[in-house]
């Protein structure tokens, strides 16, 4: 710890708590339409299809995952692999600066598949897989047959991995649409949203709105988030218009002087989040969120659970069966959070499932 950080305001578990529910629009719902919330967000974890709509239910006021839809259907917003070589839904302005902000990320993943590729011209592949995606779009089973004509020596999963990397490749509609959901086919980016890549942004640009949605961070914070190294000099850069605090192992943290740092007794009402929340995923110190005492319980084996939030922390599991929403919490909740945390499943299910009906159902409590 250096001197200056020794004496920087110390932010707890609780105040960093309350300050990144507050950007990740998680304290109070927000009014901000659905593209406004992705944009601000820098995009929503998208593994599977359904996990965006669940996030933005959680955070906006009467949100219907028709609107999320409908902004997919009219290409406002994409699914593409960017941050720690993971599917987001983007705006279509971030998809085309983001992505190329993350292409050294993208480079270093492909290195992981250099024994596959021998004898492969990178080069000449991504012109023959740009030719072959925007001739129409193809699976990743489509891609890997038709590159292996070219390279019939070379790993046929490393060829397609390679075209992802360096490619921006959006999946397009149906896949993702609310009830229509089809399979995984890809296209360039430029080609779906008919207009070029921009140039990869100034790390400090991202830096700023990072720590807007997901602020105050530190270094390691956002390079977790980004999948990115070597961000310090833009910290550094921006340091004269950023305000510093110390987290308690005394990490420096960095933070916007007029982005909000609630009360840390201000109330957090239950969250139902989907699997990979970003809340969860993007800091190197996810204590903000994540009690020691339950890391580690939100997966099993390669299934992430989608998570239950009490008083801003995490605080147990949930999952839709075919007539319950069922509840395991992690701990014993009082009897007037599992009310709150009754009122609020009963919300979420109106706004994503009016048209069925669920019963709300705690399970036994998941010790681990």
């Amino acid at each position: 710890m250096t001197k200056t950080t020794a004496t920087a305001p110390l932010l707890d578990a609780r105040a960093l708590n309350r300050a990144t529910l507050g950007r990740q629009l998680l304290l109070r719902r927000s009014p901000l339409s659905t593209r406004e919330a992705v944009e601000h967000l820098l995009g929503l974890q998208a593994q599977n299809v359904k996990p965006p709509y669940y996030a933005l239910a959680a955070r906006l006021e009467g949100f219907a995952p028709g609107e999320l839809s409908g902004l997919m259907d009219r290409r406002d917003v994409v699914r593409i692999v960017t941050m720690r070589s993971t599917i987001h839904t983007h705006t279509a302005d971030d998809c085309l600066t983001l992505r190329p902000l993350v292409q050294a990320a993208r480079d270093r993943e492909l290195g992981a598949f250099r024994k596959g590729l021998v004898g492969v011209d990178l080069d000449r592949l991504a012109v023959l897989a740009r030719d072959l995606v925007e001739t129409e779009p193809r699976t990743m089973r489509q891609l890997r047959e038709a590159l292996l004509t070219e390279w019939p020596d070379a790993d046929p999963q490393a060829l397609a991995i390679a075209a992802r990397c360096r490619l921006p490749l959006v999946q397009v509609t149906p896949r993702g649409l609310w009830g229509r959901s089809g399979q995984v086919a890809l296209t360039t980016a430029e080609h779906w949203l008919g207009r070029p890549a921009r140039p990869a942004p100034a790390p400090d640009a991202t830096v700023l709105r990072y720590l807007a949605a997901f602020g105050p961070a530190s270094v390691k914070d956002m390079q977790t988030w980004a999948g990115l190294t070597r961000l310090r000099d833009a910290f550094e850069r921006l340091r004269p218009r950023l305000l510093t605090f110390r987290d308690e192992n005394g990490v420096e943290l960095f933070d916007l002087p007029d982005a909000p740092r609630p009360d840390p007794a201000t109330p957090a009402p239950p969250r139902f989040l989907p699997e990979f929340d970003n809340l969860l995923l993007s800091h190197a110190d996810r204590t903000r969120v994540v009690p020691p005492a339950y890391w580690g319980r939100t997966w099993q084996g390669n299934q992430a659970h989608s998570t239950l939030l009490v008083d801003g922390f995490l605080a147990g599991v949930w999952r839709l069966e075919e007539t319950a929403l069922v509840v395991e919490p992690f701990g014993r909740l009082s009897r007037a959070q599992r009310d709150e945390v009754t009122a609020e499943g009963e919300r979420m299910l109106r706004a994503m499932h009016a048209d069925t009906s669920y019963d709300i159902r705690f399970g036994a409590v998941v010790r681990r």
